[in-house]
Formats: structure tokens, C-alpha cells, sequence
């Protein structure tokens, strides 16, 4: 029983709480980006209140262009630039950085997604009244969105519990780095699973909050 006390307090806690700040940092600065950039291709799409192409089309080849590398693949691709922001490639603040430009592209489109699709009379009523296109985009769409933009955070959130188990492979610290290291690498079957376990339970955690606060809103 000691031993397994001994596993949690000294090295389960201290990555689960590294492995909570990088997912709320990340989900956090990957909101806060991607909602401004699904504004600004909302408001300038095809779609859109004011299309301009050659705006959109740059800022869409962007998201899509960062969409498409797999996770790992960008954390080693842009550690040059990681090691010149953050001074380092390792540890938790040098995964957060390729985490969160991920996490905004992958928000953006998830929120464009969500915007395009509300229902286009209240967008019409809205400019027979005079209403200007700054005023419809967050006094009706966003506000009409609100529910789907609870969604998207939590599809967020349950990703990204799973990106930092990619990121732990390459020194970003947190559970998936214990899991490998001391258990998967040293056959340690127990850390092993009790890392899977507690990550089993912050996706089922995070998805239950989601569908609450859903719920509650529409």
C-alpha cells in the first residue's frame, strides 16, 4: 500500500496537475485566438456579412494549413521558434505554445462551423431593423451560438486531455509523460494504468460538464 501511496503523491498528483494547466492554458489561449479568427471568417466568408476573398481565403489556407499537421509532427516542426519564445523545447510552457496554435485552429473552424449555421432570417430581420454587421455578428449570431459554443469547448477540452498524452512523448511532462516513462518504458503496469484511469476520468469529467451547461442553455 506504501508503494502505491508513494506512486500517486510523487509522481501521479504533481503530472495531473501539470497535465490540468496545460489543457486550460491551452484551451484557453486556442478560445480566445480561434474566437477572433471564426469572427473574422464568419464576418468575411462566402457566407458572410461582408465577403472579402482574398482575406478570407488567406486566413482559411492558414487554420487549414495548421489543421493539418498531426499533433506531434508540429510540436517537432516549429521547435526552433518554441526554443526562441519560450528559451526552451521541453517541459510544460514549451508544449502549451504548439498546443494552443492547434487548439486555435482547430476552434476556429469549429466555431465558423457554428456560426454560418444560424438561421439566416434572424440575420435578415436583423438588417431590415438597421442593425450594422458588427451589431448582428455578436448581438445575433454569437448570441444565437451560444449553446454550440459550449460544444466546441468541450469537444476542445476532451482533444486536447488527449494531446498532452502526445506531448508528454516528446518532454511536455504531465501524465502522458509519466505513463510512458515510468510506466510503459520501465514496465510499471501500475503507473501505466492509474495514468490511463485519471485521464479516462478528466475526459468523462470534462464531456459531463459540457452536456450540463449545454443542456441548461438551449
Amino acid at each position: 500500500m506504501d508503494k502505491y501511496i508513494n506512486y500517486f503523491v510523487k509522481l501521479i498528483l504533481p503530472s495531473t496537475i501539470v497535465t490540468i494547466r496545460i489543457v486550460f492554458f491551452t484551451i484557453l489561449i486556442g478560445f480566445i485566438l480561434g474566437f477572433i479568427i471564426a469572427v473574422l471568417l464568419t464576418m468575411y466568408g462566402p457566407n458572410g456579412l461582408n465577403y472579402k476573398k482574398k482575406f478570407y481565403n488567406v486566413l482559411s489556407f492558414i487554420v487549414n494549413t495548421i489543421r493539418s499537421f498531426p499533433i506531434l509532427i508540429l510540436i517537432v516542426a516549429i521547435s526552433p521558434f518554441t526554443r526562441l519564445i519560450i528559451g526552451t523545447t521541453i517541459g510544460e510552457k514549451a508544449v502549451i505554445l504548439p498546443l494552443s496554435i492547434t487548439s486555435t485552429a482547430f476552434i476556429a473552424r469549429l466555431l465558423e462551423s457554428s456560426f454560418i449555421k444560424v438561421d439566416k432570417q434572424l440575420i435578415e430581420a436583423a438588417k431590415s431593423f438597421g442593425a450594422t454587421n458588427i451589431q448582428i455578428m455578436f448581438g445575433v449570431i454569437i448570441r444565437e451560438s451560444i449553446p454550440s459554443i459550449v460544444s466546441v469547448i468541450t469537444m476542445a477540452a476532451v482533444n486536447y486531455i488527449a494531446a498532452t498524452t502526445i506531448a508528454g512523448a516528446v518532454g511536455g511532462g504531465g501524465l502522458g509523460a509519466v505513463a510512458l516513462t515510468y510506466g510503459y518504458q520501465s514496465f510499471n503496469n501500475t503507473i501505466l494504468y492509474f495514468s490511463v484511469f485519471i485521464m479516462f476520468l478528466f475526459v468523462n469529467i470534462a464531456q459531463y460538464i459540457g452536456d450540463f451547461i449545454y443542456k441548461k442553455l438551449i
